[in-house]
């Protein structure tokens, strides 16, 4: 990635069938090699109770910190191939899944797109975001409010932090 600018990004990595953390994993050894994204701070596992359908298993999420080169759009394209390599098939809205990558933030990039808004419509009110988000970055402002701030606002009951450390992804997965 030498001689461009790289822009900081955030992604959130969730997933709650077969072995998510190992989906996950693979996902940032992927996104580290790829050649035009990095992978600067991961978060800790986090277990995490279903959201907007309730009648599927925990997920386990976390939130990663990336720096890249890619425009907006090729970042989530580059999310959605490592998405279809992982085996991620779309059935239903909200539903389980092996894998799933959301761009959160891209620099100071505001999109709104097919497919792609940046920064992510629902993230400041979803906990399952803003508590790993806010381990990595918690002074990173967001709406006038750090990172820290949201998630201490929102309901995280259930929420579990598990005792991975920040490296767990390094071991696995690839």
């Amino acid at each position: 990635m030498s001689g461009q600018v790289e822009e900081r990004g955030f992604l959130s990595l969730g997933g709650n069938l077969g072995d998510p953390a190992k989906s996950m994993a693979s996902a940032l050894h992927m996104l580290d090699s790829s050649g035009s994204t990095r992978v600067v701070a991961v978060s800790s596992l986090h277990r995490t109770p279903p959201w907007g359908k309730v009648d599927q298993p925990d997920f386990l999420n976390v939130t990663a910190e990336v720096a890249t080169t890619l425009a907006p759009l090729e970042l989530l394209e580059l999310c959605l191939e490592l998405e279809r390599r992982l085996k991620r098939v779309r059935i239903e809205r909200w539903g389980p899944r092996l894998i799933d990558i959301d761009v959160l933030l891209l620099g100071n990039s505001n999109v709104s797109d097919v497919g792609l808004e940046i920064p992510h419509p629902r993230m400041l009110d979803r906990a399952f975001v803003m508590v790993p988000l806010a381990e990595i970055a918690p002074e990173l402002v967001l709406a006038g409010k750090s990172a820290a701030e949201w998630a201490a606002e929102l309901d995280s009951a259930g929420i579990e932090r598990l005792d991975s450390g920040r490296d767990w992804w390094r071991d696995l997965g690839e």
